[in-house]
Parts: C-alpha cells; sequence; structure tokens
C-alpha cells in the first residue's frame, strides 16, 4: 500500500484505536476498554436490549473512560504518576467518605520524601480537594464534548454521563441512584471492574468484586445475573481476538466514515490527546495542517499530502500512554523517564495497527522523532528508510515543538526556530527540502487575525491561552501586568461565556477552536 493510499475507516475503529492508548494512561493494558465493552454488551444481550439501548451500552462501554487524561496535569501536580492513581481506584468502592478520603491521602504525592508529603497535604487542603472533586466530572464533560464532535446521539452521550453515577446515589455527576441510572450505563460500570478483577484473579475474583459492592457501586440485578453467567463470558471473551469481537459486535451497518467526517473526526481525536498537557495544546493540528501545507510545498500528491495530515493529527495520541509526571517535570529526564518518552512513537503505531485504514497512518506518524542519520527513536531509522511524509513530518513536529513552551523552557522566536531547523540540516538529521518546504508553510512574518471565539474579548483569548498552559492567575497576572484580581476576574468572565467550571473543560475548549497558537 502506498503512503497516500489506505482503506475506508469506520467509527469504532477510530474509537477503538483510542480506546487501546487510553487503557495505557488509566494504568491497564490495551483492551481494557474493548473488553468491559463486550462484556456489558453480551451482559445487555442476555437481558434482551432493544438495537437503542445495544448502540448506548456499546460506544459508551468504549468512551466511557477516555476522558481520563483531560486533568491528568492536575492529577499528576497532587499525586505524581497519574497513572498508578488512576490503576488503583477500581480496587476501592468508595462507599464512605472514608474510603475517599483514604484512597486520596495514601496516594497524595506518592512516592516522594515525608516532608514533601506534608507539605503537599497542606496544599492539597488548601486547594487540591477542589480538583480532585471535579476530576471525574471533567472526564464525562470531556467525552461528552469529544461525542458531540463525532456527531453522538444523545442515547449514547447521556449513557456516558451516567457510568459514574453508582447504584447507592454516591456517584457524580448529579448523585442519580437505583433503576433512575439508564440500564445502559450500570452494565458498563459493572463491566469496567469485573474485568479488572478477572483479570488479575480470574473469575472468582470478578465474581467476588460483584457480590461484595452489589447494592453500592452496582444493580443487584445486575450482579445476580452477572455471577450467574460469569465463567461462560469470560471463556468466550478468550475465544476470539478482543479487536475482531468489538468490530463485528457494532450495532447497525458499520458505515465507512467519508473524507469530510474522518478528517473531523481524527481533529477531535487530536485535541483530546493534546489536552493531556498545557504545553501541547494545539500541538497536533498545529503539525498537520504546517506538514500537509509542505507536502503541497514540495508537490507530493494530494492523496500523500493528505495522508500526512491525517498522520499529523494522529502522531501524538502514544503520548496518553506516558504519565504527566514526564512530560510536565521542570528539571532533567532520567534515563528510566526518558525511556518511557521515547516510547510515544511507538505507543501510537501499535494502537493504530489492529485497523486496516488507520495501520498506513500509524506506519507514518511513527516516524516523526527518526533523523536521517539515525539518532532519532523509536526504531533508529536513516536515510530512505524514511519517508517524504515522514521527513516533512518530522520538520514540522520540530518547528512546532520549538514554537511552543515546555516545562524546561520557553517558546522560541520564529527567527530561532527557522536557525534550529536549518542546523538540524547542516547536522544530516533533517531533510533540507522538507525543511525548506516547512519554513515555507509557516509563512514567516506574517499573522492573520483571528475572529473572535466563544465571545471572548482580545484580552480573555489572551488570558485563556495562558490559563490552558497551566499557569495560575498569579502567573497570568505577571505576565500580562495587571492585578491578580483582575486576573481572576477575566478567568470567571471566561469560564462564565464557555460555560465551564475549571482550567480543563477551558483548555479542551481552546484546543478545539485552534485558540492556542
Amino acid at each position: 500500500m502506498m503512503e497516500g493510499q489506505q482503506s475506508e475507516i469506520r467509527l469504532t475503529e477510530l474509537l477503538a484505536a483510542l480506546s487501546l492508548v487510553s487503557d495505557l494512561g488509566m494504568g491497564q493494558p490495551m483492551e481494557h476498554n474493548l473488553r468491559q465493552c463486550l462484556i456489558a454488551s453480551r451482559l445487555g444481550d442476555r437481558i434482551g436490549l432493544d438495537e437503542t439501548a445495544r448502540e448506548g451500552v456499546f460506544y459508551a462501554g468504549m468512551m466511557a473512560w477516555i476522558g481520563c487524561h483531560v486533568d491528568a496535569y492536575e492529577q499528576a501536580k497532587w499525586f505524581g504518576d497519574e497513572m498508578a492513581l488512576k490503576g488503583d481506584a477500581r480496587k476501592v468502592d468508595f462507599a464512605t467518605a472514608k474510603a475517599g478520603i483514604g484512597f486520596t491521602f495514601k496516594h497524595l504525592a506518592a512516592g516522594q520524601p515525608l516532608l514533601h508529603r506534608a507539605r503537599a497535604g497542606i496544599g492539597f487542603i488548601g486547594g487540591g480537594m477542589k480538583d480532585a472533586e471535579a476530576m471525574l466530572e471533567n472526564h464525562w464533560r470531556a467525552v461528552d464534548s469529544f461525542a458531540a464532535c463525532l456527531g453522538m446521539n444523545d442515547n449514547i452521550r447521556m449513557s456516558v454521563k451516567q457510568t459514574f453515577e453508582r447504584w447507592d446515589g454516591k456517584g457524580v455527576p448529579d448523585g442519580t441512584r437505583g433503576e433512575e441510572i439508564l440500564l445502559t450505563s450500570r452494565l458498563v460500570n459493572l463491566a469496567d471492574v469485573v474485568v479488572v478483577f478477572h483479570r488479575v484473579g480470574g473469575v472468582e475474583a470478578a465474581v467476588g468484586v460483584a457480590r461484595e459492592r452489589s447494592g453500592t457501586q452496582f444493580d443487584p440485578q445486575l450482579v445476580t445475573l452477572f455471577c450467574d453467567v460469569a465463567e461462560e463470558l469470560f471463556t468466550a471473551l478468550d475465544e476470539t481476538p478482543t479487536w475482531d469481537a468489538v468490530i463485528a459486535s457494532e450495532p447497525g451497518l458499520g458505515t465507512p466514515l467519508a473524507d469530510g467526517h474522518l478528517d473531523a473526526a481524527l481533529e477531535a481525536v487530536a485535541d483530546f490527546a493534546d489536552v493531556k498537557s498545557p504545553y501541547t495544546i494545539g500541538h497536533s493540528r498545529g503539525v498537520a495542517d504546517l506538514a500537509s501545507d509542505a507536502a503541497r510545498e514540495l508537490g507530493l500528491p494530494a492523496t500523500d499530502a493528505t495522508a500526512v495530515r491525517r498522520a499529523g493529527l494522529l502522531h501524538d495520541i502514544g503520548r496518553l500512554g506516558v504519565p504527566n509526571s514526564v512530560w510536565d517535570k521542570l528539571g532533567d529526564l532520567t534515563l528510566t523517564e526518558r525511556e518511557r518518552m521515547r516510547m510515544h512513537p511507538y505507543l501510537t503505531e501499535r494502537t493504530l495497527a489492529s485497523s486496516p485504514g488507520l495501520a498506513p497512518l500509524g506506519a507514518l506518524a511513527i516516524q516523526h522523532h527518526e533523523r536521517l542519520d539515525g539518532s532519532g527513536y523509536p526504531r533508529g531509522l536513516n536515510g530512505d528508510a524514511i519517508s517524504a511524509g515522514g521527513r516533512v513530518l518530522a520538520a514540522a513536529d520540530v518547528y512546532r515543538a520549538k514554537s511552543e513552551p515546555r516545562p524546561h523552557r520557553a517558546a522560541a522566536g520564529a527567527a530561532d526556530v527557522a536557525d534550529v531547523l536549518r542546523s538540524e540540516v547542516r547536522a544530516g538529521r533533517l531533510d533540507g527540502d522538507a525543511v525548506k518546504a516547512v519554513l515555507s508553510a509557516a509563512g514567516h512574518g506574517t499573522r492573520r487575525r483571528r475572529e473572535s471565539v466563544g465571545g471572548l474579548t482580545a484580552r480573555e483569548l489572551g488570558v485563556l491561552r495562558l490559563l490552558a498552559r497551566g499557569c495560575s492567575n498569579k502567573q497570568i497576572a505577571h505576565e500580562l501586568q495587571i492585578s491578580r484580581k483582575t486576573a481572576g476576574n477575566h478567568v470567571e468572565h471566561i469560564y462564565a461565556k464557555l460555560g465551564v467550571t475549571n482550567r480543563a473543560l477551558a483548555s479542551l475548549f481552546a484546543a478545539q477552536h485552534g485558540l492556542v497558537d
């Protein structure tokens, strides 16, 4: 298959692929979401769900937890490795305030010296508790926004929302309880936990946790049904490759995405991945647009330029599988942290590999950190082993990355970024023609006037960009040379205009509307 060619892509394939890397971000092995989707769907079949409900449980099962990274920055700030935090969360039944408090303070500043943990505890009581209380609500709101971008119907979106409710009424976002919770959501809630316990302790452990949480987290009738058929369900789960079983179970006809819908869906995925860190918001769209323009400057076929843009939108989804304690670290990375960071292009490729339509994009996306002299990663490709599209993608990624702030440095100016790219050409790492095309496409020295979005003023847009980068009100005030009170007022006005309640959701809006350039 040529670089610009690819098979048709179904929405289920795209969601299934995204769920694979989201699993890693939750501290779970790949295919956790797919397995919970199958368990929930097959339990639903036992009940005799109609087609609308089957659709709700299928897509909610696949999507429910893919929003878990939207506030990973806040999670890592308080808890260190946020992936370990989320990986442990399913082991606890948060039926009482004591259970929640115990879990929170056990993980607070985990792995840090005692004095650091004590200081973190004091800070957490002062402001972190508000961040923690908003986390699950942030997750479903982020997934709901993503589902809306993909054109999902209200039934699916409500099923996702109520996945975080509990039978005893102690869930979020509304404290809905008992049979007021959609049956589709109750199925996904149960399947999510039993799949985790089955992986560790087999059917006995899965049945045990279901019974233990019956009447608190789970619907007692669903627990009874599950326990009766658990052995059969998990045996069937292991008989067919999970990916194939999920694709085959898709409700409806599984119509391929038309080009316009596909590009919109890939843009939504890119925005969704980039909000994992305030330092990368808008990065993937920027790389994709710059690389596709450069590909056309080079005279690549239109199909190849399209493939380059789509690969650019997906090139960093593997970042979801690496903790924010790595991405947002202020100092130098340790050897172990560096190796985890270098895995992200590989995770991107593996995430997309199971789909015939997405696999060619993954094969291109993995090249964005390869270098002509073999010094890149993850495979150390060199020379002709790096495709023309891969060379353009690499140059565009460097351009955008150097133009954006990172935890250890400020953003560089356009002239300095151009010098960096040219020096990489002289060193034999980046392709000279690709760099020329990227610099030409970047349009140095020109600025386009941006129309107002969301009713925000020019000043509020400036505040939103800083907010999305993780700046506190104090830092925003210093940067813009305004009072802290004025900065706080701007933030509150932004939240009100956008209909959000915190930085994570405001950042997602900024990413979706390209406001962080």
